[in-house]
């Protein structure tokens, strides 16, 4: 067994200092590109362990390096922002940041990597290459193309990811081939149209009304003109128009999200939403304005990598805990940035515990840290193996 018996008795004697270190990222977190205080802990816990560290890497970024062998670099990429959401938990360490949450498990998967740096730093240098990626910006789907940007992938060989998920129980991963997650871009549109009295409509060009029907319009289309079978969604999350209650706004803004699997759906959506919505306000006198933003592909796990994680998990877990999920998530992730250039796997840790666990992105979003140890023994076992495979290593 690559995870030895001396580094399950060193990961018991680390675990209390790195659940401190978690309650105390929980309680401070910071928003997308403001990672500073957070970047700077983890700068600092990395350099104690003996690990070659580079400060601003993709702006608030962390780039740390370990070993001197010759062979291939294998790395791990964990994620730091937090959501602008409040927290609801009642937890002793909640949030001190009034507004900001971490809501969707980073401050876990933080420390997943230093756990993850701190083993692998009592390894001999001369037998081992690994990199750490601890990335910024991850919520708002920039911070993997920053980091990217700077050169942090190059040279790696093979990326490891995780993210924990309130669906699975502690003490069990989700593992999946092929599309993990999905494809997502950033929709924008204005119509515009002409302003009147409220009590007589028919001598304006109401944008409130066919803003509505632009919404409705897609949804129907969805359902009509794209195969049920490989799933769409647009979703508008912002809607913002009209200057008085008494007069017909003369223009209106839509701002949403899409998200499909298809690839090469992806490319074409942007076309086919535009002709839709133009059409729709065309029809009542309206001329539409419609943006689209790329903002990640879909995560595409390899298989080689997922299976070599899946038996590394099986080690740890027992295969009865290791679930392989049939169907992709419509949530995006920007971890696929990176594997448009370099081939790499992502898994689902469970983290519901015996109080259950609510959603990502819910203000009482509590995953159990017995999670923590699992996520950090499969994914150093993990590395391990895949230096194993392609380095000279000696536990």
């Amino acid at each position: 067994m690559i995870f030895s018996e001396r580094m399950n008795l060193l990961l018991e004697e680390y675990l209390p200092e790195l659940l401190e270190i978690r309650k105390h990222l929980h309680s401070h977190p910071e928003l997308s590109g403001q990672e500073h205080q957070t970047a700077a802990l983890v700068a600092g816990e990395l350099r104690k362990y003996g690990w070659k560290v580079q400060e601003g890497i993709g702006r608030t970024g962390v780039l740390a390096d370990f070993g001197e062998g010759d062979g291939p670099l294998g790395a791990l990429r964990v994620d730091m922002d937090a959501l602008p959401i409040q927290e609801n938990t009642g937890l002793e360490y909640a949030s001190l940041v009034e507004g900001v949450m971490h809501a969707c498990g980073h401050d876990i998967h933080t420390c997943i990597g230093l756990g993850v740096a701190r083993l692998l730093s009592t390894l001999p240098k001369s037998s081992v290459r690994f990199r750490l990626l601890f990335q910024p910006a991850e919520e708002i789907a920039k911070g993997a193309y920053w980091m990217k940007k700077d050169g942090a992938i190059k040279d790696v060989k093979a990326l490891f990811g995780v993210h924990v998920f309130p669906e699975l129980s502690v003490g069990t991963i989700g593992v999946k081939n092929g599309s993990l997650t999905a494809a997502a871009g950033e929709l924008k549109i204005e119509i515009i149209g002409e302003s009147g009295h409220g009590a007589r409509p028919h001598q304006a060009i109401d944008s409130i009304w066919i803003a509505s029907r632009v919404i409705g319009g897609l949804q129907e289309a969805i359902s009509r003109k794209i195969d049920a079978l490989n799933p769409v969604v647009i979703s508008f999350g912002k809607i913002s128009g009209g200057k008085a209650f008494n007069v017909i706004a003369d223009r209106v803004k839509l701002l949403g999200t899409v998200r499909c699997l298809d690839p090469l759906m992806h490319q074409t959506l942007p076309d086919w939403i535009t002709e839709i919505v133009e059409n729709i306000a065309g029809a009542f006198g309206a001329k539409a304005i419609v943006s689209y933003r790329s903002i990640a592909p879909p995560v595409n796990n390899d298989p080689e990598l997922t299976l070599l994680l899946k038996n590394a998990a099986i080690s740890i877990v027992g295969e009865q805990n290791v679930i392989h999920l049939e169907k992709a998530s419509l949530g995006a992730e920007d971890f696929a940035e990176f594997l448009r250039d370099v081939p790499g796997t992502m898994f689902r840790l469970g983290v519901s515990g015996s109080k259950r666990c609510a959603p990502l992105h819910h203000g009482q979003f509590s995953p159990d840290e017995g999670s923590l140890k699992v996520g950090i023994q499969i994914l150093t076992t993990t590395l391990l193996s895949w230096s194993k495979l392609n380095c000279s290593v000696r536990d």
